[in-house]
Formats: C-alpha cells, sequence, structure tokens
C-alpha cells in the first residue's frame, strides 16, 4: 500500500510578503514555495491588508500543491500586532487594520488611561498600532456602530483558519505579542476586552497545535483537497521559528528571528526585570509559557540603509571597516528597538551606498542591536539565527564577538515555515544539522564595546 501525503501546507504572512510552503515535517524541507506581496490597500476606512486577495492566493495554490504533491495539513503562521473582527453574519465587521497607521496615536492618552499595566501583560506600550488594544480602542470610536457589529474578535492566524473550517478561535502566541489582551502569567485574558465593551466576544484561546477541525465542503471543492484534511489552529511567526528549537535545543539559549522584525528570544536564561520603554515584552512560546524577549525594526533599517543596493562583503572590507573605526549608530527606525526615540547618525564618515564596506557596517549595526536585545532579556549560551540575517556573514561575525557567545546562522531557513509545520506532529524532528559556529573574535569584540560606549548602554557580553 502506497503512503499518502504527508507534506503540511503552510500559509505563511509576514508583513512584507505572504507565503504559501508545502513543507516535509520530517526533513523541514520546502518541498515548494509561492509568494506575492503583501501590499496595504489605502482605504477607505483606513490602510488595510489584501485578505480577499491572499485567500483567492492560497486557494489557488492549495489546489495546484494538491495535485503536484498531496497536502496531509494546513497549518497557519502570521505576522502578530493584527486582529480581526467578525461579524453576525461570519464576514469582516471592519477591514483588517494596517499596524503601521497612525490613527490609533489621536486616542493615545485616553486609551493609556485603561490599558492594563505592563507588570500584567508583559506588553510595552508601543508606537501606531502595534498594540492591538490600541487598534481596537481606535477603531470602535472611529467607526459607529462598529462595537455593535462585532460577534467575535479572532486573532490574524487563526481568522484563516475560519475561513479553511468555520471554527473560530485565537491563539496564546498572537494573545501573547504585545496586544495587551493576554496575562501571560496567569494564562487568561486580560480585562481590557471588558473595558472596551467587547467582553465575551474574544474566540476561545487555544495551543497552535489544536486541530480546528476539517476543512468546510466548499474549501474542499474549490482546492481538490480531502474533506478531512486537518487544519491546525495556528501560531505567531516568530514563535513558530522558535518551536523547532525548543524541540531539540537544551536550554540555556537564545533565538534570533529575522525578518521585517528581528526578536530576540531567550530560553533558560538569566532573570532580570524587563524595560518596557526598551521594546522589550513576554512574549508567549508554542507550548503557553512566558519568554522574554526584544526586538527592533532591522529587515526595515537594512532596506532603508541598503536601497537595494548590497555588495557582499569579502575579508579586506571586513577588515577595513573593523580597523577604519566608520559605524552607525541608532537608530535608523526610531520609533521601536532598545533606543526609542534616537536619531541614526555615522561616525568616522557615512560609507557610499553600493559599496561592500557600507555591507559590513550596516551588517554590524545590525548585530550591535541584536547583541543590545539580548542583553536586555538576560540572554545566556549559544545564538541561532533565523531568517534573511542567517546569512549575512558580518552580522554573525559580529554578533558573536558583541556577545562572547558562539552563534549558528541557519540558512536556507525562515524558521517560520517549519515551526508552523511541527505543530501537531507526534514525533519530534532530530533538528537540523547546525553550520560550523561562528566564534568571537577580538578585534571586532573591541569595535563592539567603542559603539556600546557612544551609545552608553553599558551592555557587557554575557
Amino acid at each position: 500500500m502506497s503512503q499518502g501525503p504527508v507534506a503540511v501546507a503552510v500559509i505563511d504572512i509576514g508583513k512584507t510578503n505572504v507565503k504559501l510552503a508545502l513543507v516535509d515535517p520530517v526533513s523541514l524541507n520546502e518541498i515548494a514555495v509561492v509568494t506575492r506581496p503583501n501590499d496595504v490597500l489605502t482605504g477607505p476606512p483606513w490602510p488595510h491588508f489584501d485578505v480577499e486577495g491572499h485567500w483567492d492566493f492560497f486557494l489557488e495554490n492549495l489546489a495546484a500543491f494538491q495535485t503536484s504533491h498531496g497536502v496531509a495539513a494546513v497549518s497557519v503562521a502570521t505576522h502578530g500586532a493584527s486582529v480581526v473582527l467578525i461579524d453576525q453574519d461570519g464576514g469582516l465587521a471592519a477591514p483588517i487594520l494596517d499596524y503601521e497607521h497612525d490613527g490609533p496615536e489621536d486616542l493615545a492618552s485616553a486609551y493609556d488611561r485603561i490599558r492594563p499595566p505592563f507588570a500584567e501583560t508583559g506588553s510595552p506600550r508601543l508606537a501606531l498600532g502595534l498594540n492591538v488594544g490600541a487598534q481596537l480602542h481606535w477603531q470602535l470610536n472611529a467607526m459607529a456602530g462598529l462595537r455593535e457589529r462585532v460577534a467575535l474578535v479572532l486573532t490574524y492566524p487563526q481568522y484563516w483558519g475560519y475561513r479553511l473550517t468555520g471554527v473560530a478561535a485565537s491563539d496564546v502566541t498572537s494573545l501573547g505579542c504585545h496586544t495587551d489582551l493576554w496575562n501571560p502569567f496567569r494564562r487568561e485574558p486580560s480585562g481590557l476586552l471588558e473595558q472596551l465593551g467587547l467582553g465575551g466576544r474574544l474566540a476561545p484561546p487555544r495551543t497552535p497545535g489544536e486541530s480546528l477541525g476539517p476543512l468546510l465542503p466548499e474549501i474542499a471543492q474549490a482546492t481538490g483537497l480531502p474533506a478531512h484534511t486537518p487544519v491546525l489552529c495556528g501560531i505567531h511567526d516568530s514563535n513558530a521559528s522558535l518551536l523547532p528549537h525548543l524541540l531539540t535545543q537544551s536550554p540555556p539559549f537564545s533565538v534570533i528571528s529575522t525578518g521585517t522584525w528581528v526578536i530576540a528570544m531567550a530560553i533558560g536564561g538569566q532573570h532580570r526585570p524587563l524595560a518596557p520603554e526598551r521594546d522589550t515584552l513576554v512574549n508567549v512560546n508554542a507550548f503557553g509559557d512566558p519568554v522574554p524577549s526584544a526586538r527592533f525594526m532591522g529587515g526595515r533599517e537594512y532596506d532603508l540603509l541598503m536601497q537595494g543596493r548590497e555588495i557582499a562583503p569579502d575579508p579586506r572590507a571586513i577588515a577595513a571597516v573593523a580597523h577604519g573605526g566608520q559605524m552607525l549608530l541608532p537608530a535608523v527606525v526610531p520609533e521601536t528597538g532598545p533606543f526609542p526615540g534616537r536619531r541614526a547618525r555615522w561616525i568616522a564618515g557615512e560609507l557610499p551606498v553600493g559599496t561592500a564596506e557600507r555591507t559590513v557596517a550596516v551588517g554590524f549595526y545590525l548585530a550591535l542591536m541584536s547583541a543590545e536585545c539580548l542583553d536586555l532579556i538576560g540572554h545566556r549560551g549559544p545564538i541561532h539565527v533565523e531568517g534573511p540575517f542567517a546569512c549575512n556573514a558580518s552580522y554573525l561575525r559580529m554578533l558573536a564577538s558583541a556577545t562572547g557567545c558562539d552563534v549558528y546562522g541557519m540558512p536556507g531557513m525562515t524558521g517560520t515555515s517549519q515551526g508552523a509545520a511541527l505543530l501537531g506532529q507526534t514525533t519530534h524532528p532530530a533538528g537540523p544539522e547546525l553550520a560550523p559556529a561562528i566564534t568571537p573574535d577580538k578585534g571586532l569584540a573591541h569595535y563592539a564595546e567603542t559603539w556600546r560606549g557612544l551609545v552608553g548602554s553599558g551592555a557587557r557580553p554575557a
């Protein structure tokens, strides 16, 4: 008897790109991948995500994956800081707000009077709509009658599961992603939805690996997937990146998930009081446990700095920057990260765009920002880098030197799709084969100390 399909189709929505990947949950290899931009529609009534465009893309390519390979299950991972409001008829009560819209700032003072404290939620007060509670507060005031139309509040990964299965849920990792809606220490909702007049409307919180159920009949017909195909609850993307490490590594260690956001997560580190004013927070992992975390918009900073003109560095360029002392001080995106409100400036002259030396200096800057994040959350042990920065040689070398720890890049893995594919698996992977560790370099450590002295952080290698 031939074995049926085993690959998991993963809906993977990042802030910049939308992806559908077919992943082997044993080898964690991506068998097939298709992508589209995550363009934001301008409105009305506010900038919002193109969910119908995404939906058509997913259905078309689920059908193609089923035809070419076969699909055993569907899983979902999305960026955080997004919430979905469902009406009585099961459709959107309002478009899904882009969290980078500045509308919530108009009511920031009023929101601050009702939001729960950091000690309850582990959620720092963030700009724009990065706190889901701030989004909801603003939307309910900006759109007449919205509160009365809302029947359910869903977190973003579960919206796609809802469309696939008709089963409403939220998940603990998305609720724990600086929403202000979750108490990670008591593992229950905060009191904020009651304050907003939405008490009792949060879709039931579940863990990411639970099955929501089989496909709706019309979805099975549209895609060709068997009607019994399970759809997993789904997970916040950075916690998807963390999951394979939780299953295969022994603490202490840290994982840095890179993309539009760079998110550092410490497992088994030193206990340190978190500093919410420096963009530290408590994430919630796939098992519902709190995870000290810190982040900054590193991928966005990289794009702004490189302007699409990256020149791969060589040892000569790395040595030239290390000894020449050219460095970038924070912050390129000053609204987020460990140095809020600071404006970026170059020391010893700005390096020209389109040179290998600029690539090196930008890699050094991003690594030093990452090291600062790790220091703030009490990091100890080896560091595993997921996503695009895992292939950035100057980033990896400076990160090892600034922290005094071994660093492992995970090239070819975003981590997100692989982690989402592991949800619900009864057997754990052996873990990816690690590339040789990047070890600290004394010369680069001196560069890191100079940078720290200039920014006044006082951080030291772990």
